[in-house]
């Protein structure tokens, strides 16, 4: 269950694909519901995490960086790297970051450093597992030196590394995931998300004995692949902020649910 006492904290990343759009809509699906702990298969920026305030939370992701920076924040995260606008200091930091081994404090700084300061947020990698997001376009970055407003909250989370069939989940838990858009650019790790992995992921989803939620674009095969399994699913329209064509017109997103309350679809603008 959220925590009251709790204020919500924004997330301390950039990230593409964010899901602080959606939070009103999943507190009103989640409202009353009894549940022990929040599972993110795919953690990303943990937008909907600090948003719902669970007193525990079990906070998965695929991406070696980010569960890093992560880890180091719940240990006391400090950053004693200069920070600056800068394109030389960017791209120094860059080839320092895909030089520098994993887990460690300085990579989690130049990867907060990166996220920050690169191109519209993004966290993009190649086929050698290299950080390739160019110098962003920001005229002033706000940067903290410290993480201590989040030290004491990731005390009762814990984060993992790996894939999202690896996780032990109970009918207490409540899962949301949002896993890599069923689209063409999915490269937010160097293994990539594919169709198969969608495929798993839905199986999985359906086998839990507990509540859960997912979200995605809404792609006829996803609608299907999600409607067939048995799930109640609608669709909304979501904002686009990153596009790599300029288009940014809004996108079809999925909700689909499982194990929620009937009248949960009230909370949503279907189409």
């Amino acid at each position: 269950m959220p925590d009251p006492a709790i204020a919500p904290l924004k997330p301390p990343l950039k990230w593409a694909g964010g899901k602080r759009w959606l939070v009103p809509k999943l507190q009103g699906l989640v409202q009353g519901l009894d549940y022990d702990r929040l599972v993110e298969p795919f953690c990303g920026g943990l937008a909907v995490t600090l948003s719902l305030k669970p007193r525990r939370a079990l906070l998965n992701d695929i991406n070696p960086h980010l569960i890093n920076f992560y880890q180091q924040v719940k240990a006391g995260l400090e950053v004693t790297i200069p920070l600056e606008n800068d394109p030389d200091l960017y791209y120094q930091y860059r080839q320092a970051f895909n030089q520098t081994d994993l887990p460690s404090a300085l990579s989690a700084q130049y990867f907060y450093y990166l996220n920050r300061t690169g191109f519209n947020g993004l966290c993009r990698f190649n086929s050698k597992g290299e950080f390739n997001v160019p110098f962003g376009r920001y005229k002033a970055i706000h940067y903290r030196h410290d993480f201590l407003d989040y030290f004491q909250l990731f005390q009762d989370y814990q984060f993992c590394l790996g894939d999202f069939d690896q996780l032990t989940v109970t009918a207490q838990d409540l899962i949301y995931a949002d896993p890599p858009y069923d689209v063409e650019f999915r490269q937010y790790a160097k293994e990539g998300f594919t169709w198969d992995d969608q495929v798993r992921l839905a199986h999985w989803l359906a086998a839990a004995n507990g509540p859960v939620i997912a979200s995605n674009q809404a792609t006829p095969r996803i609608l299907e692949l999600y409607q067939s399994l048995g799930f109640q699913v609608v669709t909304c329209l979501a904002p686009r902020r990153i596009s790599c064509n300029g288009d940014r017109q809004p996108a079809l997103e999925m909700i689909a649910t499982k194990g929620i309350n009937q009248g949960w679809g009230i909370a949503f603008q279907t189409s």
